[in-house]
């Protein structure tokens, strides 16, 4: 949809240099017909020079006289051929150049606490190159000897949000569980305590004390 360039500066030149209605110049600009007044008055837009929307392209002389003529017409915005800004395609993270000489340390911990990313996750992630990351794993990074792993998400490079998210997805490709949902490992059964007669059993080499008893009290008997 088109829209009208500078507004208050188009309402100044309409008030100043036309006989449109205060309806007519708010509708055209997107304003209130009280703002409009006030511009009239000078006390809105002070200081603001007008600027001509038909020099601009934006609208006919033909198209304000005829408006001019009939106070219930509207005046129409003529499309203009300005190329839209293009959206933005999705590239390498920018990082502040204050940041950037942290992202071997970040790599450094990624490579340490994540090993199941690889090195596009990792250059995805934090915005960095994959030659870096193979220096730091290969420990031939020119700064190596004074590299200290450390969190990107504490360093300010990705969020917990992205790290998660990514760790994630690479543990799916792995076809790994994630994070947290590694079933425990099993529990070994613990032997069952001996009972009493067990104990009696075991300790007089499976002797049966009240079978002995029995015999003997009917061999006394006798």
């Amino acid at each position: 949809m088109a829209r009208l360039l500078m507004p208050k500066a188009t309402a100044v030149w309409l008030v100043e240099n036309t006989a449109l209605s205060f309806e007519q110049i708010a509708e055209f600009c997107s304003l209130h017909p009280l703002e409009v007044q006030g511009i009239a008055d000078g006390e809105v837009a002070i200081g603001i020079v007008g600027l001509d929307p038909v020099a601009n392209g934006q609208v006919t002389m033909d198209e304000i006289e005829r408006a001019q003529k009939d106070p219930t017409l509207h005046l129409k915005l003529l499309r203009q051929n300005i190329p839209q800004p293009l959206p933005r395609t999705k590239g390498p993270r920018y990082t502040p150049v204050s940041k950037r000489q942290d992202k071997p340390d970040a790599v450094a911990w990624l490579v340490r606490h994540h090993p199941e990313l690889g090195d596009a996750a990792i250059a995805r992630l934090i915005g960095t190159t994959k030659s870096t990351i193979a220096a730091v794993r290969d420990r031939t990074h020119w700064n190596s000897s004074n590299l200290k792993p450390r969190d990107p998400v504490l360093l300010g490079l990705c969020t917990q949000t992205d790290l998660n998210a990514a760790v994630a997805r690479a543990r799916k490709a792995l076809g790994k569980p994630p994070e947290g949902d590694t079933p425990p490992a099993p529990v070994p059964e613990t032997p069952a305590e001996p009972t009493t007669e067990t104990k009696d059993r075991s300790m007089l080499g499976g002797f049966d004390i009240a079978a002995f008893m029995q015999k003997s009290g009917g061999s006394s008997g006798s």
